[in-house]
């Protein structure tokens, strides 16, 4: 199934637009394939109720070919622009055999090495990959860009059992819970911390031993991590980048009166993230004014959407 929502290739958005790529791989066995399908069908759902100008593809069972996907990313590659959000998520299994990772698919398997080629032509200023396969962490390092947000399921490509990762990665984007900040909107950190946390409850529960280590980065130039740390800026990307709006967010984005108070709201959400993370190295004086300036700014957005 390659399912299009929103707009199609054809028409562009007049505002910022995510496009979404959801892919299920190759089972291999009826209970992967049944769920793989399944959690991609979830994805597809959530992705398009969020009501974010742009499109959700979803690829899955015969469709999920290496032809499709790289006649997919192709595709976008001519209609993203630098405003807009890429994300990118695989499902299924994963191969490395300590020099490439393959990412299994119907017929021929794609490598990390081509995925980043598709992906660089993509013009998406944010980009987003989550890779829940199996030995996704042997993945990272061709992957890696400035701008280019990655999360494995795996820590490297060692780590070959199935992964549940992506299970409780697609809880996340439908649990409120998931939103720490409370602003109605599920960032790509809030969803890693939310189901890195769910994988680890998963293996202390079973009393198995953890067999998967989730790590993301998204500076495009340093070690996985699995915590965020403003020392290095190691999830500053993942927390500006929004999956899934609900509640009010997800009313606002519909309505194109208060489209744009929302971008901007999320850019000085985004803003003063950044500062947190720049703290360290700036004069105290600086640092206030400029936090101060853009919470008084935030305050007037939010007050005009409350009209």
């Amino acid at each position: 199934m390659l399912a299009l929502a929103t707009i199609g290739f054809a028409a562009r958005p007049t505002l910022a637009a995510t496009y979404y790529v959801t892919v299920a791989g190759l089972g291999g066995e009826p209970d992967y394939e049944q769920r793989f399908t399944q959690l991609a069908q979830d994805a597809d759902r959530v992705f398009k109720a969020s009501g974010a100008a742009g499109a959700v593809y979803t690829l899955s069972g015969n469709t999920a070919t290496r032809a499709r996907l790289i006649e997919t990313l192709q595709q976008l590659a001519k209609v993203a622009t630098a405003a807009d959000d890429f994300v990118l998520l695989l499902i299924g299994h994963g191969s490395f055999d300590g020099t490439q990772y393959k990412f299994n698919l119907v017929g021929p398997d794609i490598s990390a090495e081509e995925l980043a080629s598709l992906c660089n032509h993509i013009a998406a200023g944010r980009q987003l990959i989550v890779n829940t396969s199996s030995a996704s962490g042997g993945a990272l390092g061709m992957l890696e860009k400035p701008g280019r947000a990655l999360i494995a399921a795996t820590k490297s490509g060692t780590e070959k059992n199935a992964p549940v990762f992506a299970r409780y990665w697609l809880e996340a984007l439908q649990d409120t819970t998931a939103d720490v900040d409370k602003n109605d909107t599920i960032s790509a950190l809030e969803a890693f911390q939310y189901a890195a946390t769910k994988t680890a409850a998963f293996y202390s529960t079973q009393k198995r031993l953890a067999t998967e280590h989730a790590v993301f980065e998204d500076t495009g130039k340093q070690q996985p991590v699995r915590v965020a740390d403003k020392a290095s800026g190691e999830g500053r990307l993942l927390a500006s980048i929004t999956l899934v709006r609900f509640g009010g967010a997800q009313q606002t984005i519909t309505d194109p009166a208060k489209h744009a108070l929302l971008l901007k709201k999320e850019q000085l959400e985004q803003t003063i993230d950044r500062l947190k993370y720049q703290r360290a190295a700036l004069a105290p004086d600086d640092y206030r004014q400029k936090l101060t300036a853009a919470l008084l700014e935030l305050a007037k957005v939010q007050q005009e959407l409350d009209k």
